[in-house]
């Protein structure tokens, strides 16, 4: 009969009383105040644990009459008493001086331990004088069928009853102290495991510099051998702070604190392990830190769980029989283990979760971060890799869409902003993330902020172009004008021409009969971030071209300002090298089509003609026409004039301008119309006078100078040539010959 059904029973048959004799009844009461006294004497330590004959004799007396319960309830019950009295309330004025938690920090160091350890040896002596109180009640009970069962019950009981009155009394500021000293002592323990990890290394004679700075050169340089590093830093269950921490956890574990003590040094790892990681990710995001994270989690944190679980006796093998129920998590654990032969379930358990933590921690990191990060793309994709590593751990990628939309907002997308330099970051933000997320679903998401505000920028589309073309268009070749080269569009459109060259009829086929297939086997269902409407994320692919041609909405619009800014490149030019603007656009008409670029084609072909023609002419004019005897005084060679002929049909408009040229240089305009004409009868040339390029040389008191200036300025200054001071502005423009708002209008 259990304890249960034998407690049951004798509620049911408490009638029995009624029946007993006088003596009987005697002898109970007798029975009984003896066993009170003799129950209060051994509490109060007046004795040995020697089983004592009356005590025994009283217990029997009890037994016999049936109350064997209202022996174990009143013991428990005076157990009770005496533990709350001289256990629990001793333990608790241990800590009376710290109930300020701020104090904590500033108690000398080794404090809380020695006040903790004292703590608990003095109330586990006393539980443990109760405990074998409680054997010796179990001794003097009567013998009984199942009595190994019932001594269990009654530790049990013991146990839960100490259990119970401890959480009943718990002081608010004792968890902050079990956390405050497990921080302690790992925090020494990693002191001395830094110390260690570089003792054989190159790294020792450099005795000014912090442990933990040791300790990450010494993982980012990886001259350490990894197995040869953890062999050296291998705790054992002997180390005396090891052994330490493992009798303070062993002693909380039973008074019943077995959650807390777990909550407690768990959150001081974690808290290392954050500073570890804030260490070891800092502020450079040219090396990957994740290895080097998780070589520290294996060196130091798990080497500790390993030794204080086997001090404990928790170090119960993943292979056991006896491990129980496998996790789900663990099913299939690390192999990499420095130092541990069959890791246990418990230490497996551990790994998975100091490893969520660390990649969580760095992923946040780096969240943070991410704009700083796409602005040093792309010197900085070691940390875009990491990062990539920790989302596909933690899932977590909706946090980097709303952390990272909301800096572009607050950083980017402010008036303060270029227009140049919003697509440099948009453009470095695509190939980052297209690192991250090479399907392109979040990247959507990030991206919309950004496409609606440059929509609401005038100059969005002239910027574009000038990326397009390598930082020149539209700005005269000045090298000043364009942004990070690493940015330029024009490398997206050299990728794409070797794509198309890796790409042939046979491949397409191959693709066609077996990619189908691969990708059948890889699909998998978008994200709950992705937009239903931009199809299957094995059907996307992240194009930098489309989505920069995406802000625009229409390709027409982007070939239209292209067309007008190399018109404007074209005839700024003071030569016909153009081998550039060549490269360039056969690469947007891969892009764009042939089509579209057919009127670029027609103008970059007019320079070459030009080239060809204005050499023809020249070789037409005679060699003794050239001397200055037959040119006159004042005539200008034809060598020093080159004419860009352009087919107006298929150039954007161009403003013409009347503009007045000195006689010399008009006559030779008219000389080399004629020759234009003699040779590419009967086309005829009509001059833009007002367009071009002039190169003249300023003869100052004791300095040439050459300047390239605007055709209308160099009408201005050869009015100096002849007369070296106008003090009329009338008749100066009556000499120049061009309208007041031209020549004033340049000045």
């Amino acid at each position: 009969m259990s304890m249960e059904e034998e407690a049951t029973s004798l509620v049911r048959n408490l009638g029995f009383l009624d029946a007993l004799s006088d003596d009987s009844i005697q002898e109970i009461v007798g029975s009984y105040n003896g066993f009170c006294a003799a129950t209060e004497a051994l509490l109060n330590g007046a004795g040995d644990f020697s089983v004592d004959p009356e005590f025994v004799a009283h217990v029997h007396g009890l037994c016999k009459h049936g109350l064997r319960s209202l022996v174990r309830d009143h013991f428990l019950r005076a157990l009770e008493e005496y533990f709350e009295k001289n256990g629990a309330s001793k333990f608790w004025r241990h800590f009376d001086a710290y109930s300020n938690v701020a104090l904590l920090c500033k108690t000398r160091e080794g404090e809380v331990e020695r006040v903790l350890c004292k703590a608990l040896e003095d109330i586990c002596l006393e539980k443990l004088y109760q405990e074998n109180c409680l054997l010796a009640l179990a001794h003097a009970l009567p013998s009984y069928r199942d009595q190994t069962s019932e001594r269990a019950c009654l530790f049990s009981t013991y146990q839960l009853l100490v259990s119970s009155v401890l959480m009943a009394t718990l002081p608010r500021h004792f968890s902050e102290i079990l956390h405050w000293y497990f921080k302690g002592r790992l925090e020494e323990l990693s002191t001395i495991m830094a110390g260690e990890l570089n003792g054989d290394n190159e790294f020792q004679e450099k005795d000014d510099m912090d442990l933990d700075e040791k300790s990450k050169l010494a993982y980012r340089t990886g001259e350490m051998d990894i197995d040869e590093c953890c062999h050296q830093v291998r705790f054992s269950e002997n180390n005396k702070l090891v052994k330490n921490i493992g009798k303070v956890v062993r002693d909380l574990r039973n008074l019943g604190f077995t959650s807390m003590t777990e909550d407690a040094y768990a959150s001081a790892i974690f808290l290392l392990l954050k500073a570890k990681v804030h260490n070891l990710a800092g502020e450079d995001y040219r090396s990957s830190v994740l290895e080097s994270i998780k070589l520290w989690i294996q060196a130091v944190p798990l080497q500790f769980l390993r030794a204080l679980l086997a001090y404990l006796g928790d170090s119960v093998s993943y292979d056991s029989p006896s491990s129980g129920q496998k996790s789900p998590l663990a099913s299939h654990p690390s192999s990499c283990y420095p130092g541990i032969d069959t890791p246990s379930e418990g230490l497996v358990r551990w790994q998975l979760r100091l490893e969520y933590f660390a990649y969580e921690t760095l992923q946040d990191l780096r969240i943070d971060k991410l704009f700083e990060i796409i602005v040093d793309y792309p010197d900085s994709s070691p940390a875009i890799e990491d990062l990539k590593q920790c989302l596909e751990y933690t899932g977590q990628h909706s946090k980097l869409v709303e952390s990272f939309i909301s800096a572009l907002r607050y950083r980017l997308l402010t008036a303060g902003a270029s227009t140049n330099d919003i697509l440099h970051q948009y453009v470095s933000t695509i190939k980052a993330l297209r690192t991250i997320d090479p399907a392109g679903v979040f990247l959507e998401a990030v991206g919309e902020p950004i496409r609606d505000y440059l929509r609401g920028r005038k100059d969005t589309i002239k910027c574009i172009v000038t990326m397009l073309t390598g930082g020149t268009g539209g700005t005269g070749g000045n090298p000043n004008v364009s942004g990070n080269t690493g940015d330029c569009l024009l490398e997206e459109l050299n990728r794409d021409e070797e794509s198309q060259e890796n790409t042939s009829v046979d491949d397409d086929f191959i693709t066609d009969d077996k990619q189908a297939w691969i990708d059948a086997l890889r699909w998998e269902p978008d994200p709950a971030e992705a937009d239903p409407s931009k199809g299957s994320r094995n059907r996307r692919k992240v194009d930098v071209l489309g989505m920069i041609v995406g802000i625009i909405g229409s390709k027409d619009q982007l070939v239209n300002e292209y067309r007008v800014m190399l018109a404007e490149k074209l005839l700024n030019k003071s030569d016909y090298d153009i081998d550039s603007d060549i490269r360039t656009l056969e690469l947007l008409k891969i892009h764009f089509g042939e089509s579209s670029m057919q009127k670029c084609e027609i103008m970059l072909n007019d320079l070459i003609d030009s080239k060809r023609t204005n050499t023809n002419i020249k070789a037409t004019i005679t060699q003794p026409s050239q001397t200055g005897a037959e040119l006159g005084e004042n005539a200008v060679s034809m060598d020093i004039l080159d004419a860009t002929i352009i087919s107006s049909n298929f150039w954007p408009t161009i403003q013409d301008e009347a503009l007045n040229v000195p006689d010399p240089v008009e006559k030779l305009l008219s000389d080399y119309a004629k020759r234009f004409n003699e040779i590419k009868t009967p086309r005829k040339l009509l001059w833009k006078k007002n367009l071009g390029s002039v190169k003249l040389e300023l003869q100052f008191e004791d300095r040439a100078v050459q300047f390239t200036v605007a055709p209308v300025h160099a009408a201005i200054i050869m009015q100096f040539q002849e007369q070296t001071s106008w003090t009329s502005k009338n008749k100066f423009l009556d000499k120049q010959g061009n309208p007041c708002r031209i020549t004033w209008g340049r000045l």
